[in-house]
């Protein structure tokens, strides 16, 4: 044989094992690859959820165009990655809310022996998220007990006292003790505030009963109550911390005196010395325009294709009062929405592993009473019963593990995700609980398998403005988002029966 095929044969081994190398190389990377689109990713988390609370979406009201944009957002995510819109409304499905936006330029004092003092906005008070309008100085002040009137039960806090033009301070909470085992009505904000002006008060200021175990702070809330909105009628939550302010002209302090109407089960109202300013300017709107936001993964089986699994989550919260005091909402509930948006991307990228077909929403006005979720489910795109399973993830982003609600109402489902739960991470505690919760509710109600997620000991910044992106766990997080994924690929690759899930 010649020196030449020596050569050739030579040539032919190195090229042979380059491409080889190369080989093993593009294995390796198209392996890490779909490693990366099969797993979820920290970063695409902390994106969607720094965007959620930027400045500019003011908190998320429903109605306002921080929400808006923060819903064209997540439909532009849903286009991206590939899902399809369930109407002709494109990825949004429309319905009608009532919405306040707090302006600029609120006020709220105390003058007591003629020394005023003035009070900061999201430190010492904050507004209610359906306040009236008005600006009004130098209120004389009027402690009304728990603020009811139940003349039929013996019990009325304004029966014996003068509120007219005057302002109460009312504990934002219903007593824990009943009289003859009745039920004292809902309790609302607006229930509260309509009996005070309707006995002639000209604004109310509630505060966190003293004497129960973690008195709640001053907090955002547009969780407000049934009725009508009186637009001029200002309504605010103080911190206990700045009672004293108005309570130490008297002989008895705040916590006194609720001992003294708990233990006697009769009213102690009384005027107090203090007088109070406050300024407020909202813009109301009884019905304003708001949506869910809705897209669909079509399932890879010709039948099970029209079975469904819904994975939903709110993205309102609950706004901002003027310029300066903004509720980010970053657990609650930017996490869910980012948790959902992420696990829509990666599930649109392993289709072929989907026989049953997945629906993607994101709920609006959650906080004003599971509207959002309510209006999905009354006027859902497709039949309860073909509807197999329904995960919803809420508050999912701080604290240290996870709970799984409504696992006592479907504990197959429930073991399923706790299965996967005990291979991998071991993350979820073994609490739960029955009876939906949150946005899960509307859908246990009419008979859907639902399951609750949310993150344990999470409420430490609840509806406070602290709900920061600097609060989020994203290992947490990214586990919650990956046992979701294992979870909705379980019951969507297989043939499970709804009514076995159920049970």
């Amino acid at each position: 044989m010649s020196f030449s095929y020596f050569r050739s044969q030579k040539s032919f081994l190195i090229l042979r094992k380059v491409r080889s190398f190369f080989s093993i190389i593009y294995i390796l990377i198209s392996f890490q690859l779909f490693g990366q689109d099969t797993k979820s990713d920290e970063k695409e988390l902390k994106t969607t959820i720094d965007f959620l609370c930027e400045d500019e979406l003011k908190g998320r009201l429903p109605g306002q165009n921080g929400y808006n944009k923060a819903a064209n957002y997540c439909a532009d995510k849903f286009r991206e990655f590939g899902l399809l819109p369930l109407s002709d409304s494109g990825f949004f499905q429309y319905f009608y809310v009532e919405t306040n936006q707090i302006l600029n330029g609120s006020e709220f004092y105390s003058i007591l022996d003629k020394k005023k003092i003035n009070y900061k906005l999201g430190r010492d008070y904050i507004f209610r998220g359906f306040t009236g309008s008005a600006n009004f100085p130098d209120k004389k002040t009027v402690f009304c007990g728990y603020g009811i009137s139940r003349p039929d039960l013996g019990y009325d806090d304004y029966a014996s006292i003068d509120v007219r033009d005057k302002v109460v301070i009312v504990f934002k909470q219903q007593p824990i003790w009943r009289i003859n085992d009745q039920n004292w009505g809902s309790g609302s904000p607006r229930e509260k505030a309509a009996l005070a002006e309707l006995n002639g008060a000209v604004g109310i200021i509630f505060v966190s009963s003293p004497n129960i175990t973690s008195p709640q702070s001053a907090i955002g809330s547009v969780f407000h109550g049934e009725g009508i909105q009186n637009e001029k009628f200002p309504q605010l939550h103080m911190e206990l911390a700045i009672t004293p302010d108005f309570f130490s002209g008297t002989e008895f302090t705040l916590s006194e005196l609720q001992s003294i109407i708990d233990s006697t089960k009769k009213p102690f109202s009384l005027e107090l010395p203090t007088e109070t300013g406050i300024n407020v300017a909202t813009n109301y709107l009884s019905e304003a325009r708001t949506m869910n936001v809705v897209g669909f993964l079509e399932g890879s089986d010709p039948v099970l294709k029209n079975e469904y699994i819904v994975i939903g989550a709110h993205l309102d919260h609950v706004g901002s009062q003027g310029d300066e005091v903004i509720f980010r909402g970053a657990n609650d509930n930017a996490s869910g929405s980012a948790a959902v948006l992420e696990i829509a991307r990666i599930l649109s990228r392993r289709k072929e592993e989907l026989k049953r077909t997945l629906i993607f929403v994101l709920f609006s006005a959650e906080e004003q009473g599971l509207n959002g979720s309510t209006f999905f489910v009354e006027n859902s795109p497709v039949p309860h019963e073909q509807i197999t399973a329904m995960f919803n993830f809420d508050c999912v982003g701080h604290g240290d593990s996870l709970q799984v609600g409504n696992g006592f109402s479907c504990p197959v489902l429930w073991s399923i995700v706790k299965n996967k739960d005990k291979s991998g991470r071991n993350v979820v505690i073994e609490r739960t609980w029955n009876g939906g919760g949150a946005d899960a509710t509307a859908f246990h109600n009419v008979e859907i398998p639902s399951l609750y997620f949310a993150s344990s000991y999470s409420y430490t910044h609840l509806h406070k403005l602290s709900d920061t992106p600097e609060t989020i766990n994203y290992m947490l997080l990214k586990s919650l988002v990956d046992l979701a994924i294992e979870s909705i690929v379980e019951i969507g690759g297989k043939k499970y029966k709804k009514e076995n899930i159920v049970k």
